[in-house]
């Protein structure tokens, strides 16, 4: 007995596992930070260096001076919010109806939609780009967020949550002389709150950090988004590597705080399998 109590541990046995992983993920970010600190000189200095000398602010200050990085930053935030919040309402209506509505096909849609995710969207971008530019949408941002204003995952992952939700809870709402449209705001939304904000980070981590499609679909540097513009950054010849660290900095800190006001949501998705309390 004394054997066993002088084994027993603080904290779970897999800690001793999962601690040293995740020291694997952050230490790249880690490292970001501090070479944002950093001169050019000791970015390229081999061997390189794990702290920086000083607190040096000159990538920062070139962000800041030398490019359009607060433009870029709004861009971002407009896209974002914009695929979030379509993300929310289409995707939570589709994935409504596919999982309590009965009509004609159902099936087939629903398969026919989730097909959708085998196909690269290299295949898909000059079509795209040809019907926006029929559209005048080119080189605008509406070209940016216009393709992620619904996806395949979403209603596949709003649909698998309605289905375990209890249907009584619905019927309840239909005998009290509740519509179908006033038992999905009132009853089910509020229900589907954790898989809400699910697909609300998995749409914003998509949308934030899309590169190639905005690439492609926008040329005027006062309409990049922050990846774009941080791609501009790196030329030929010369990578201004401060500045582009100080600008992942920026462009990532973002995510991670949204990342962690959501975990608990995330978190509750997955293990979500019934009533509560």
């Amino acid at each position: 007995m004394r054997a066993k109590r002088w084994l027993r541990l603080p904290f779970s046995p897999w800690h001793l596992l999962l601690m040293p992983l995740s020291l694997l993920f952050v230490l790249p970010l880690v490292q970001m930070v501090l070479t944002s600190f950093m001169t050019d000189r000791e970015i390229n200095r081999f061997p390189p260096r794990f702290l920086p000398s000083g607190l040096h602010l000159d990538g920062y200050r070139k962000l800041f001076e030398q490019s359009h990085i607060l433009l870029w930053f709004g861009n971002t935030v407009l896209v974002a919010a914009v695929s979030v919040a379509s993300h929310l309402v289409l995707c939570s209506a589709a994935g409504y109806g596919f999982a309590r509505m009965r009509f004609a096909g159902r099936g087939v849609a629903f398969v026919a939609i989730i097909a959708t995710v085998m196909i690269p969207i290299q295949l898909l971008m000059i079509p795209t780009y040809l019907m926006f530019a029929r559209l005048g949408i080119v080189d605008t941002l509406a070209a940016a967020f216009v393709p992620w204003l619904a996806s395949a995952f979403g209603i596949f992952l709003m649909r698998q949550f309605f289905l375990n939700l209890p249907v009584e809870l619905e019927e309840a709402a239909r005998i009290d002389g509740c519509g179908v449209w006033r038992t999905f705001v009132s009853i089910v939304l509020p229900l589907a709150r954790p898989a809400l904000a699910t697909l609300a980070v998995f749409t914003l981590l998509s949308s934030w950090n899309d590169l190639l499609w905005p690439l492609v679909a926008i040329s005027d540097d006062h309409r990049f988004t922050l990846q774009v513009g941080l791609a501009s950054f790196q030329g030929t010849r010369r990578t201004e590597w401060s500045q582009l660290m100080a600008g992942n900095v920026v462009a990532t800190m973002p995510l991670i705080l949204a990342f962690l006001l959501a975990q608990r949501r995330f978190i509750a998705t997955m293990t979500f399998s019934g009533l509560k309390g």
